[in-house]
């Protein structure tokens, strides 16, 4: 005998459900529809899989055990068509912040290459490498810290230099470049570091190396809001990397960090059996355009360095 998956989903979903209306409605058909397929199943099983009862509908000692195996089954046949979509839909390409210098690379490749994509946001390494485990996105932007996951690939693919933004009544506003060591004893304002995240251990390690005081005080109202406050104050800086998009404002001043200017590391992952056509070629784009510049003119942190070379 052949099984009918939508009989099967439907016992499945009654099961979970315990009421042939929920199930119905999960479904989208009539209850009418959800019956006749069960009545079905349980014919062609020769077996009487579902029990109703006050509290709803439950397995019987059949339907428990052919219960597991229905699961599994559908799980199959969900991952077999999606095999085949997959290969037809926007590669899904994950990034911190869509103002970010990794937007702009996944630009760049999608208008020379002309290949459909698909953004998402998240918040950093620890939400976007399980999404790129369990196949929700292709490929995802973010800071390697130590070893990820043997399922994961990763290469290392732009190096974005620190810049600092100041208002027009900041002392640095009339500099054209700083240096780290003029940034000594300055305190940056960054509400949106969340502790726990890879780019806040990023500027935790900046601040230990050069003597900066980070401030994370809150509320974090957005960038937007940040930049209007560090443009009226003047004693107040932050930091943006030089990729990122700001938007321009008349008493904001953006300046440059002279050599050895920090560089924060943005690396893709994906995984080493993703099958989406695009992929290769979104990969391969991604290592041609990296250059890794020398020792000489950046800084990173020591478990970083291994990055680039000279």
């Amino acid at each position: 005998m052949e099984l009918d998956l939508a009989a099967v989903r439907a016992f499945v979903a009654v099961a979970a459900c315990r009421r042939f209306g929920e199930a119905a409605d999960e479904l989208g058909v009539s209850q009418q529809a959800v019956s006749k397929r069960i009545a079905k199943l349980e014919s062609d099983l020769g077996a009487t899989l579902l029990r109703r009862t006050p509290g709803g509908a439950e397995p019987t000692d059949d339907g428990a055990a052919f219960l597991l195996a229905a699961r599994a089954l559908l799980a199959t046949a969900d991952q077999a068509v999606d095999a085949v979509r997959s290969r037809r839909r926007a590669l899904r390409v994950d990034v911190l912040g869509t103002r970010l210098a990794p937007t702009e690379l996944v630009r760049r490749f999608h208008e020379a290459t002309g290949t459909p994509v698909e953004i998402l946001t998240s918040d950093g390494l620890r939400t976007a490498a399980p999404a790129v485990l369990h196949g929700s996105v292709d490929a995802a932007f973010v800071r390697v810290l130590g070893p990820l996951d043997p399922a994961l690939a990763h290469t290392p693919v732009c190096l974005d230099p620190l810049h600092v933004l100041v208002g027009a009544a900041h002392p640095l506003a009339g500099r054209r470049q700083v240096t780290m060591a003029d940034l000594a004893g300055v305190t940056a304002w960054m509400p949106g570091n969340t502790p726990g995240t890879e780019w806040t251990a990023w500027f935790a390690d900046l601040a230990d190396a050069f003597a900066l005081r980070i401030e994370t005080r809150g509320p974090n109202f957005g960038f937007d809001h940040l930049l209007d406050e560090v443009a009226c104050s003047p004693d107040t800086a932050t930091f943006a990397g030089e990729g990122v998009r700001v938007p321009w404002h008349p008493d904001l001043v953006r300046i440059p960090v002279a050599p050895p200017v920090p560089v924060y590391a943005h690396s893709v992952i994906w995984r080493h059996d993703n099958r989406h056509p695009h992929l290769p070629a979104f990969v391969a784009h991604l290592q041609a355009g990296y250059r890794q510049p020398s020792r000489a003119r950046c800084w990173l942190p020591l478990a970083e360095q291994h990055l680039y070379a000279g």
